[in-house]
Formats: C-alpha cells, structure tokens, sequence
C-alpha cells in the first residue's frame, strides 16, 4: 500500500504535470471504484485541476467547480501516466483521466478491488482528515500523547491511521529496527528518552524516503510505486542479514501482511512467536537468535 512517502511524491509529480490542467474525458471502466453518486465524476470533466491535497493515505484532486475526487489507492492502486492519451482498455484499468497529450489511469492489480473514488462538494472534504498526528509537521509532546492514548503494541500503533498519518506496514517496520524498539512492545511503557528516539527516527525516515523517492523518480512520474525497496533496512528483508549488524532478519506473519525485525537491535535477541508456525512447532520454537543459529548449523 503506498503510504506517506509515496503519497506525497505522487502528489509532487501530479503538481508538476496536472496542476492548472484541464481534464477533457473521464471514462470509468470498473464502476465499482466508485464509492459517492452525487456529485457525478463526469461534473469534473472541462474543469480546471486547482490544487492537490493528501489526507493521511489519501489523495484529493481539487476542481474549479468546487468539487473534489479523492481517491484511497489501498493495496494495489496505483497511478500511471500513458501517452498518447488513450481509453482504460487494460484488465487492471480503472479509470482514464484524459488530457491534452497524456491520460493519467487509476489501475489496480489485484483480483481484491479495494481501491476507492469519493467525488465530493471541496467544503465536504473534512470528513475525510482522521485527525491523526503528522509526523512531517507535530511536536515530541502530541507525538507522545497519540502514542500513549492507548495500550498498543508499537507496529499496532504506528499503523493506526486514526492515530498517525500515513505510516503503514512497510515503513514502521524501517522506524522500530533504526529506533532499536520492539515492535511487540507496549506503548505506555516507553520510558521518555524512547519516544524522543522513536519520534525522531519516525520523522527522519519518513524525510529521508519523500527526498530519496523524489529523487528516483526525478522529472519523471513515478510508475513503480511499491512497498519493497532494496535500500530499505528491515521491511521485505526476511532471511537477509541486518544492514546494521549483521543479524539474519526475522519475520512475523499476520494476516495478509508480515512484520520484518531483527532480534539483536530490536529484542534482545528473542525471536518474536509466528502465530502460525509457533503453534505448530510449539517447544520446538527457537526463543533467540542464538538457538535459531544453533539449529541451522
């Protein structure tokens, strides 16, 4: 899913090429990404694209007529630019946005169709800021208090985007390695030097990806947006050594998604329990590092 980075490098590049453009054609292929019935997405067809604005992992395409679309890319939405402009004939095409020379397309590659449309009135678009702390502009002291409102475990917490704006799966994992914390850990019993840590590491990460992915991504549009980056230190790196000491990266799976760590920054060497393969191998579990080792020699 893209998250805060992406988000705002999308929006960079959709500044630079869509900002103060008219829209001439939106053709919808799958009418389920469409979420809202009034106002009409066609309403914003002739219109003149005034400003972009993200909310949290959201991006809000605001109009001269005073309406916005907004969309909620999920897991698999992506943006792509095609030039010449032409229709949504692709099985992942969603919607065509056409213009001049170019046809910005929603796709989505995923057999799940989650991604999301919202056309709505521009003085309706509050409903969609959660009111979650941003780390890119917040304080130490509010940052503190959204992560100790309640008992979380840090990657739960982190990845509420009721609480915080915009982090997800991919870079929370990058936060707690760099910050050296558990993600297993609990919230409200981070002593204050932790959250100073963590509160500085969380910014700096996120800064650090918006000015390396703008980078990448140059003058271009960024056409492969994803959540796995051969620079990155933890996430998608299960079973690779840990850039920073050299540990074998763990993992936990959950659902759709899984937590990469490394048990020697971040746990004390403890292996976290997998609550799948856990059960299932029960006793035999390896409990650290050092008894992972020990059986794979």
């Amino acid at each position: 899913m893209p998250e805060l980075p992406d988000v705002v490098t999308y929006i960079d590049s959709l500044e630079k090429m869509f900002q103060g453009k008219c829209i001439n054609k939106i053709v919808v292929k799958s009418p389920f990404v469409l979420r809202t019935f009034e106002p009409q997405i066609q309403d914003c067809e002739g219109k003149t694209i005034l400003e972009f604005k993200r909310f949290g992992k959201r991006i809000a395409f605001l109009f001269e007529n005073q309406i916005a679309i907004v969309f909620h890319l999920m897991i698999a939405g992506r943006f792509h630019c095609r030039k010449p402009a032409r229709m949504p004939t692709g099985k992942n095409d969603l919607v065509a946005f056409q213009f001049d020379d170019v046809t910005l397309m929603l796709t989505e590659a995923s057999s799940k169709k989650r991604a999301a449309i919202h056309v709505v009135p521009t003085d309706q678009l509050q409903q969609f800021d959660s009111g979650a702390f941003d780390l890119l502009t917040g304080n130490v002291k509010d940052f503190e208090a959204a992560l100790k409102s309640e008992n979380r475990t840090l990657k739960r917490a982190l990845t509420n985007p009721r609480k915080f704006d915009g982090i997800g799966n991919a870079y929370s994992d990058e936060i707690l390695l760099l910050a050296k914390l558990s993600p297993f850990k609990r919230t409200q019993s981070l002593q204050t030097d932790e959250v100073q840590r963590l509160f500085e590491t969380a910014r700096q990460v996120l800064l650090d990806w918006i000015d390396r992915l703008k980078q990448q991504s140059k003058n271009k549009f960024p056409e492969k947006v994803t959540a796995f980056h051969p620079e990155m230190v933890a996430h998608g790196r299960f079973g690779q050594p840990c850039t920073v000491c050299e540990t074998t990266i763990q993992r936990v799976v959950y659902a759709e998604n899984e937590m990469n760590y490394c048990p020697r920054c971040q746990t004390e060497g403890k292996i976290l329990a997998d609550r799948s393969l856990s059960r299932l191998l029960k006793d035999d579990w390896p409990k650290t590092i050092d008894d992972l080792v020990e059986d794979e020699s």
